[in-house]
């Protein structure tokens, strides 16, 4: 990447869109810092259910949320996250904190305070961020805004496919379905900052494109402002 101003690139989308994916892909292209927002809400669900906090109840949440201690931290150009002080990097991706990382985007307080956190992080770098409010709400002045889709089947497989890599097989295809239809809804209908698509953003229907597809459509974009 030649030398130029700090920019941002933000990539929403549904559960199983491909976002994480392609986003890291992208920040490793350009040599850009990538933040997965979406570890930042399963952090605030693990603390959640390590105390016993009900994921869904608004208030137990924004009291959680006052003092949480969350730490973004980047090794190697991996991002890891710390909770209390240790790396959850790997503890958050159960079926049961996706779950709750949905529940507690709902919460104002929740996504208040994760926003102020990703906001700083895009002040200070050049950054890529993944979500499902980057472009509309957390950084609404993004240099380039990309909207990624993909019918509900091709993203359970791909989710189910994940889960199986690293050897969580207590769910099934449906199971996973049902998850990513239950994601959908509450992600859409939240009454702040909901799931929806920037009106400058760029849709891209990743059903039957492979990764490299994707990359490569992304960067015919971000050339004209990296090069």
């Amino acid at each position: 990447m030649s030398e130029k101003a700090r920019i941002s690139i933000a990539i929403d989308g549904p559960a199983g869109a491909g976002k994480s994916t392609i986003a890291k892909l992208i920040s490793k292209t350009l040599n850009i810092l990538y933040l997965d927002t979406g570890a930042m809400y399963r952090t605030v669900a693990l603390k959640a259910i390590r105390e016993g906090v009900d994921t869904s109840n608004r208030e137990q949440m924004s009291k959680l949320v006052e003092d949480i201690d969350i730490k973004v931290v980047y090794s190697d150009d991996i991002q890891h996250i710390f909770l209390d002080g240790k790396d959850v990097t790997e503890l958050i991706r159960t079926p049961e904190v996706s779950i709750g990382a949905s529940n507690v985007a709902t919460v104002p307080a929740v996504r208040l305070k994760m926003v102020e956190l990703q906001r700083e992080v895009a002040k200070q770098n050049s950054v890529v961020m993944d979500g499902r409010d980057i472009g509309t709400y957390v950084l609404p002045d993004a240099t380039l805004k990309f909207f990624l889709t993909a019918s509900i089947e091709a993203r359970a497989i791909r989710r189910y496919n994940e889960l199986l890599s690293k050897g969580m097989t207590q769910m099934t295809l449906e199971d996973v379905k049902k998850d990513i239809e239950y994601r959908d809804k509450n992600d859409s209908s939240r009454d702040f900052a909901p799931l929806s698509k920037a009106q400058d953003a760029i849709e891209i229907d990743t059903t039957d494109l492979t990764i490299e597809q994707v990359v490569n459509k992304i960067m015919e974009y971000v050339k004209e402002y990296v090069y």
